[in-house]
């Protein structure tokens, strides 16, 4: 592939990632009333784990697992527990934090995961890309202002600090799932990687889950349900298909825009007069607006660094190639 087919397929893996991502906060707060945060999370692990095993099976793409060492067990399993912790630490941090405070806190992952592609596989990260990330950080929190100013949050000091913790053990798992994700790109296909994740967690997860609640769901509550679970298998399946073609560095800016296209498919379904008992509008004030201006402009500044980086040594090695 040349490297602009290259850049594309990263776009498109991680634009899909990032619409479904940013679309998941309003199912789940739509599945709030019928099932508790662990059971859904099973259930969304267990559909995308069923339905990726038949179409691997189907394909004849389950041998890949036969020529899987000890390690790399150990690895797909160890990305798995980091996964499963991600999503149940994030659940628990909202018995302690308004649920504003914690997406403002888990926007520190993008950066996490920047700096474990540069430490970890050696990724040279320039300094026109640290500064983007600095910039982008300052865009999230001038849109998140209200919450820094303590006027989304009624928790005491110890509560937050407690809720805070949880947070970053939240985001230091997700990093780690994702990296270690990527470590097993040689020897698994993403589909393969995420097919096993799945059927761990599902075994794992099952002791601690409610499948009942599951089972006295009305029809509307199905639909969010199935929905949760479709989100789950593409836009983890595009997420590990953007790490495949792109850099750590790329993927991470381009995640970091998802709180911004959250609040804006939120914001179009207040507009639209859809579940107004559940879903409100954040009444963002020009502040807000403008920091999150700040965070899609500092990602897509990094897209076109990166590219034009990545030109460079294209164009680098071929000449040395044709010289030599």
């Amino acid at each position: 592939m040349t490297s602009r087919q290259i850049f594309l397929c990263g776009l498109f893996f991680s634009s899909v990632c990032v619409m479904f991502w940013s679309m998941l906060p309003i199912a789940l707060k739509l599945s709030s009333g019928f099932s508790d945060p662990i059971t859904l999370t099973w259930f969304r692990f267990t559909g995308a784990g069923l339905i990726l095993l038949i179409w691997q099976a189907a394909r004849g793409q389950l041998a890949e697992f036969k020529t899987l060492s000890r390690k790399h067990w150990l690895t797909l399993f160890a990305a798995g527990s980091f996964l499963i912790i991600n999503y149940s630490c994030f659940a628990w941090s909202l018995n302690y934090l308004h649920p504003g405070v914690a997406q403002l806190s888990f926007q520190v992952a993008p950066f996490f995961l920047a700096l474990g592609g540069w430490f970890i596989f050696k990724e040279h990260v320039r300094w026109q890309q640290w500064a983007c990330f600095a910039v982008l950080g300052l865009g999230m929190m001038l849109f998140f202002h209200p919450v820094l100013s303590g006027r989304m949050t009624s928790t005491t000091p110890y509560a937050t600090a407690i809720g805070f913790v949880i947070v970053q053990t939240s985001v230091l798992c997700w990093s780690l799932y994702a990296l270690l994700q990527k470590s097993l790109f040689q020897k698994l296909s993403p589909t393969n990687i995420l097919l096993g994740i799945y059927l761990f967690a599902l075994i794992v997860m099952l002791p601690f889950t409610h499948p009942t609640e599951l089972l006295s769901m009305n029809r509307s509550e199905t639909i969010v349900a199935v929905f949760c679970c479709l989100n789950t298998l593409i836009a983890y399946g595009a997420f590990a298909q953007a790490m495949k073609y792109w850099q750590t560095v790329q993927v991470s800016a381009a995640v970091a825009m998802t709180p911004a296209v959250a609040f804006i498919l939120t914001e179009l379904v207040v507009s639209m007069g859809l579940w107004p008992n559940l879903i409100q509008s954040a009444h963002a004030d020009l502040l807000s607006l403008g920091g999150m201006a700040t965070v899609v402009i500092a990602a897509i500044a990094v897209q076109l660094i990166t590219a034009s980086l990545n030109k460079r040594r294209f164009e680098r090695t071929k000449s040395e190639t044709t010289a030599a």
